[in-house]
């Protein structure tokens, strides 16, 4: 292994918070048992959030942020991984308190590790990192839910993100009728590309809905924005149906009442990607390289970027300028 190799630091300096690249030392990555040379990582909007004064994710300071990461084994003190494996992380500490992907090699406990599975390669499990698995994650949810494809359409909000592309492909793979919601309506095409039968606006999805219930319309809601509109969707879910959330980006808080749930046995399933079981994590990933694939998110809407493009990348995720996937090209 390398004396010393590059990483994103992150470093607070009167109060703010700055990035930059820098050269640091085996020494210098924190406690764990399986050292990896990281080949991808990507950004989700945490990574975004992470690199803000304000951000509250990073408390520490210096800090390596990325919360995902794809590579090799280089050494190990887990008898499960070898030198040579291939692996993956998602989720945990990774990238919030323990230092993360956005450096050339990362020190992690192996129980955060999945093997990587027969089917994908590093860099296209990085395509799919955290929101490509909570996408997995929020399929998976609405099946277990009773939620099937006779069921009734199924809504996708922030379509044209992370969570919301793959989790298109997925329910189109699976013979779903989608309807994706996005504030980019120039991205109509690609949305249908993926698989979404019907391109509605952001603003036709949060309409408010008079009374405590509204027309039923959707078997079930894969909601990676929350806020308040969340609290409108609810009204209009069929009977038995569900709603997996997943996300915060148009904001953290919501009203409803109790009706859609006690009259239309409405099921609220809250998605959290970070420390979702080892069983269950496995499992979604051989999904993901398998059957669940989705193929077209692979070939379209990914974004290259290298590790001293960093600070660009993360801008364009906060800025919601992000069209799919951005991923971090670590190994030249």
């Amino acid at each position: 292994m390398t004396a010393a190799f590059r990483a994103y630091v992150l470093e607070k300096q009167d109060e703010e918070v700055h990035g930059s690249i820098q050269e640091l030392t085996m020494e210098q990555l924190p406690e764990g048992s399986v050292t990896i040379a990281v080949h991808y990582s990507d950004v989700n909007y945490k990574d975004g959030l992470a690199s803000l004064t304000n951000g509250k994710v990073v408390q520490q300071y210096p800090f390596v942020p990325g919360v995902d990461l794809a590579g090799e084994v280089v050494e190990s003190q887990d008898d499960r991984y070898q030198p040579g494996d291939l692996v993956l992380c998602t989720g945990y500490k990774l990238g919030v308190s323990h230092y993360g992907g956005y450096s050339e090699y990362a020190r992690v406990p192996g129980d955060w590790l999945v093997p990587l599975p027969t089917g994908l390669e590093p860099k296209e499990a990085m395509m799919l990192g955290t929101a490509g698995f909570t996408a997995a994650m929020s399929v998976d949810a609405l099946i277990h839910a009773g939620v099937e494809p006779t069921s009734g359409p199924v809504l996708v909000t922030g379509a044209t993100g992370g969570v919301g592309s793959v989790a298109i492909s997925i329910l189109s793979k699976l013979g779903y009728e989608v309807y994706a919601s996005s504030g980019k309506v120039e991205q109509a095409q690609w949305l249908q590309e993926l698989g979404a039968t019907h391109i509605i606006s952001r603003q036709e999805s949060e309409q408010p809905i008079k009374g405590a219930l509204g027309k039923t319309t959707w078997a079930g809601i894969i909601d990676a924005t929350g806020g308040a509109a969340l609290g409108e969707r609810l009204k209009s879910v069929a009977y038995r149906g569900a709603v997996a959330v997943s996300g915060n980006t148009a904001g953290v808080k919501f009203e409803s009442s109790v009706f859609p749930f006690i009259l239309r046995g409405v099921q609220l399933i809250g998605i959290d990607s970070v420390y979702c079981p080892a069983e269950l994590r496995s499992k979604l990933w051989k999904h993901l390289a398998t059957d669940w694939k989705p193929d077209m998110v692979l070939r379209q809407g990914i974004t290259e970027y290298s590790l001293n493009d960093v600070p660009k990348a993360l801008q364009t995720v906060l800025n919601g300028q992000a069209v799919g996937r951005q991923i971090i090209r670590i190994a030249d």
